[in-house]
């Protein structure tokens, strides 16, 4: 019979199975959602509520991938050091662990915030647990690409949250991560090609090579940096958030420059790292923008 014990080692097993640090990244920008939603400051108790509901859920897509890219994740060394990866949760722990807190989460959700919130984060669990790891990522060197809807929807599960709609405003910034995703998730692939070609992945950098992962990521980022100027452009934002994107949008475009003509796994590494801080300060500039009065 499977138990989930609670000594401090198997505790942490089982947080390391929801990936906190892509979790929390998620978590941030559907909290942008929700302030974006309103034009004063949500209410307390739905933002805490819609947070809570979010992260279980998405902490449960987690799991479902680390049980099904397990023998995967123990040949990468990336991975190698994940719990189902070393054999330390076994499969029925791992279902029965993402049922429990998946289940928490939709009964967040639906009771304390609201049923239209809890179908699309439910949507989203499927998108990314189903269609992008068992369907998707085994299958086309595109994955990323295709599957990147399902972890691009965190600001529109915000806004739907405080809003219980889900306006145009909110699918912009579905975009701007749906476009950041591929060079983002594509400069790691460069510097740990190594490690995916072991895997059996189908990852851009294995199957087309080097140079091509490159040039996209180059044309990714110009994309990107256009798409980023959507929500001036619509007057959901003001100056300082488009002097903001404009900087950081440069900032990136100079990253990717170097990935495309002067590579090395170093820069491939600090782009990727960059990317990370990119998004969190993009969607600060965005929060700060709708408070201050610029």
């Amino acid at each position: 019979m499977t138990t989930l014990t609670a000594t401090p080692n198997r505790v942490a097993q089982y947080w390391a199975l929801t990936k906190p640090r892509v979790t929390q990244l998620a978590v941030f920008c559907a909290v942008i959602g929700m302030f974006l939603a309103t034009p004063g400051l949500p209410d307390w108790r739905v933002v805490v509520a819609a947070t809570a509901g979010i992260w279980l859920l998405a902490g449960a897509a987690f799991a479902v991938n680390c049980l099904v890219e397990r023998e995967i994740d123990s040949r990468m060394a990336r991975t190698a050091r994940r719990p189902m990866a070393r054999g330390e949760i076994t499969v029925p722990q791992t279902l029965l662990f993402s049922g429990i807190i998946g289940g928490a989460g939709m009964w967040v959700l639906y009771t304390l915030v609201n049923p239209l919130t809890m179908w699309l984060t439910f949507a989203t669990f499927v998108g990314y647990a189903v269609i992008y790891t068992i369907i998707l990522k085994p299958a086309t060197p595109q994955n990323i690409v295709i599957g990147g809807l399902s972890g691009a929807m965190p600001p529109a599960l915000g806004w739907a949250a405080i809003a219980n709609d889900v306006p145009m405003q909110a699918w912009i910034l579905v975009l701007i991560i749906f476009i950041w995703t591929p060079p983002h998730f594509w400069a790691l692939a460069l510097y740990r090609r190594d490690d995916y070609a072991k895997s059996g992945l189908p990852m851009l950098p294995v199957t087309h090579g080097m140079k091509l992962t490159q040039f996209h990521i180059w044309l990714y980022t110009i994309a990107l940096v256009a798409t980023t100027m959507l929500p001036y452009a619509v007057r959901m934002s003001g100056l300082l958030y488009l002097a903001s994107a404009a900087v950081l949008g440069a900032i990136f475009l100079w990253h990717a420059w170097r990935i495309y003509r002067h590579y090395s796994d170093i820069v491939a590494r600090k782009t990727f790292a960059y990317s990370i801080i990119y998004l969190s300060l993009l969607f600060a500039a965005l929060l700060a923008d709708h408070y201050l009065p610029f």
